[in-house]
Parts: structure tokens; C-alpha cells; sequence
């Protein structure tokens, strides 16, 4: 790429992201790893703050609003009227088909993949009394809990990072269940929470993962990114949301699934749910990094073959 076709701060690469601090810290992240690749200076990087309908309505379950495009909506939106030129985002709340003229192949390095449990009271699930009240607005969380806690109460629990933590201050519930990367990511290593291992709750597909969403007809903005691009997690998503994308799944169900690499091979490990944690049903299989996405696809269609003929009806 020429200096010519570089951002500067005359002209800024527009970088679209949604305004809660944890998607600020994503987009910085992204501005800080493009400004190191090419030697610029942050200015010529400017941040494009959009709100969502997701972002608006937090009375309400997303399952009653939209599903997963209630956060990118917006956004993909300014960036074909070209208003942005990149969107960053959680690529757990990503639908898995983008609209026609965007493209979603940049991602960062994968943070900690595991959930969080937290709780000023308690230092584990196994912890909490019975009838305990549990605060999350993710129904795969709500699922894998009752499936496992079928005593608990669980009650929504709307809102960013700092939202969740004020309503567990306040007493609306007991304990919630945040994401291991955005502690992380906010250095919030004061909030009173502990890792929950992936083998008692496996986490939301492409959980930990930033994507970037780009115009496909834009070639310079495509060779600034694929400078930051990281190849292992896009190998790992590419497996992972094959999978989703064969489930037809969203964050309106209760779906799990991280694959993980060795060596030459992939390994994906899944889970679907009742929304009432009644049954879970769970597979794995390992396969070479080339056929990841194809071997996504197996392990969903063996799934829908083993549950029963009422198991999706979660979906209508």
C-alpha cells in the first residue's frame, strides 16, 4: 500500500462502533493495532460513535425485539451510506449472514473465551442457595444453569457491563454471569468474579472474538485490515459459525460452541439447549483446519438428527 492511499488525520479511516465501554475498548484496540501496523498516528483514525436499537431498548428481552441484528442494524447501515468505513464488533452478537455488499473477514487475537461468574456473595454457582435469585439476559446462560440448577430463579438482566454490575449492587439478583474478555478488556480486575470452567458451561459461539465489517467492493480499506488480521481465530470462527449458521441459530437460543486448535486439526466442542435447561444435548468432533467450516456443519446436522421433533420449537 502507498503512503497516498494511507488514512491521516486530514483523512480519517471512520471507525463505526457502538458506545457502551466495552465496545469503545474494542474499537481502541482496533485504531491502536492499525495505527501500529502502518506507523500512523491515532488521529488518522477517528471513532464514529452509533446507537443501536439494541443499545435503546433495554425493558425488554431481545427475543421480543429482534434477535441479534438489534445491535448491528444501525451500524452496517452508515457504513453502506458510507458514512463509516470499518465496524467493529462483538462477534458473538454478529448474525451470521451479513447484508448483501459487507464482508466480515478481519479478526483480532481471541481473548479468554469463559464466562464469569459474579457475585459479591458467592464464589461459585455451586455456592448459591437454593431458590437463589440470578440475574442474565442470555438464554444459552439461562439454559446451561437450569439445566444444571434447576432450583435457582433466574430474572432478566439487561444492560452493558456496568449496567449488570449496578443491578448486583442494587440486590435485583444474587449473582450474574458476565464474559471473562470484557473484564478483561475494561481491566476491571476489582469486579468480584471467577472464571467458570469451559467444561461446566461452554461458551456463546465466536464468545471473545473481535470482528471488523467492511464494504466488499473497498480494496484499500481490505489491505489496511488484512495487516491485523489474526488467522487462528478466523480459522477457529470460521468452524464455529458454520456450526451456528447450520442451526439457524441467533442469541434468541440457547446455543454453545468453541473450537479450539491442535496442532493441524480443529476441534469443536457443542451444545444445544432447552430455553428451560430441560435437556441439553452435546457433541464434539475433531477434523483438519481446512475442513473446519464443512465439519461445523456435521456436527449441527448430527445434533438436529439426535433431538427430538419438539426440541426446536423454541424457534416460532
Amino acid at each position: 500500500m502507498t503512503s497516498s492511499n494511507l488514512p491521516s488525520p486530514i483523512s480519517p479511516l471512520k471507525i463505526g462502533t457502538r458506545g457502551s465501554p466495552l465496545a469503545l475498548a474494542q474499537a481502541y484496540e482496533t485504531r491502536a493495532r492499525l495505527s501500529a501496523a502502518f506507523d500512523l498516528p491515532e488521529e488518522a483514525f477517528e471513532i464514529v460513535v452509533i446507537k443501536t436499537t439494541g443499545d435503546k431498548i433495554l425493558d425488554r428481552p431481545l427475543k421480543e425485539i429482534g434477535g441479534k441484528g438489534l445491535f448491528t442494524r444501525e451500524i452496517e447501515e452508515d457504513m453502506l451510506s458510507g458514512k463509516i468505513d470499518i465496524a467493529v464488533h462483538s462477534m458473538k452478537d454478529m448474525p451470521t449472514v451479513q447484508p448483501d455488499g459487507l464482508v466480515l473477514d478481519t479478526f483480532l487475537p481471541r481473548e479468554d473465551v469463559r464466562d464469569a461468574f459474579v457475585s459479591p456473595h458467592a464464589g461459585a454457582i455451586a455456592d448459591l442457595a437454593e431458590g437463589e435469585i440470578v440475574g442474565t439476559s442470555s438464554l444459552r446462560r439461562k439454559a446451561q444453569l437450569l439445566n444444571r440448577r434447576p432450583d435457582l430463579n433466574v430474572v432478566e438482566f439487561r444492560g452493558n457491563v456496568q449496567t449488570r454490575l449496578k443491578k448486583l449492587e442494587d440486590g435485583v439478583a444474587r449473582c450474574t454471569f458476565l464474559a471473562m474478555a470484557g473484564l478483561n478488556r475494561l481491566d476491571m480486575a476489582d469486579v468480584p468474579a471467577s472464571p467458570i470452567k469451559i467444561a461446566d458451561m461452554l461458551p456463546a459461539v465466536a464468545q471473545g472474538a473481535i470482528g471488523i465489517e467492511r464494504r466488499g467492493d473497498d480494496m484499500r480499506v481490505a489491505a489496511l485490515l488484512e495487516a491485523i488480521h489474526d488467522k487462528p481465530t478466523g480459522q477457529r470462527l470460521a468452524c464455529e459459525r458454520a456450526y451456528l449458521a447450520a442451526l439457524d441459530g441467533s442469541c434468541e437460543t440457547p446455543i454453545a460452541g468453541l473450537a479450539v486448535l491442535e496442532g493441524s486439526t480443529v476441534r469443536l466442542s457443542a451444545e444445544i439447549l432447552r430455553p428451560d435447561g430441560s435437556e441439553a444435548l452435546s457433541d464434539a468432533e475433531t477434523a483438519p483446519i481446512e475442513d473446519g467450516a464443512q465439519m461445523g456443519r456435521t456436527v449441527a446436522e448430527r445434533l438436529k438428527e439426535e433431538a427430538p421433533a419438539d426440541f426446536f420449537d423454541w424457534r416460532t
